[in-house]
């Protein structure tokens, strides 16, 4: 098979033009991996505060402590066991 000189030349620049279009596509779909993990942290912390109301619930349902002391239940749990999913 025989190749004419422009038609190669054309057809290797069109192959370098794609790879560099592929490599940017690439890039910024790296990017935008940093909102997800944000949302992520977000998610997580909503969860472990859901499960400490469910804590303060529970106490307040109980009724085997004051209502105050259930309080200080939830806000221990929200600054210790939440902490970590602060992100």
């Amino acid at each position: 098979m025989k190749f004419n000189k422009p038609s190669f030349v054309a057809v290797f620049g069109l192959f370098a033009a794609l790879l560099v279009f592929s490599q940017a596509t690439l890039n910024a779909r790296d990017a935008d991996v940093a909102p997800l993990t944000l949302a992520a942290a977000q998610t997580a912390k909503q969860q472990c505060i859901s499960v400490c109301r469910a804590r303060y619930r529970d106490c307040q349902s109980l009724k085997q402590i004051p209502t105050s002391e259930c309080r200080g239940v939830y806000q221990d749990c929200t600054r210790f066991k939440c902490a970590a999913a602060k992100g």
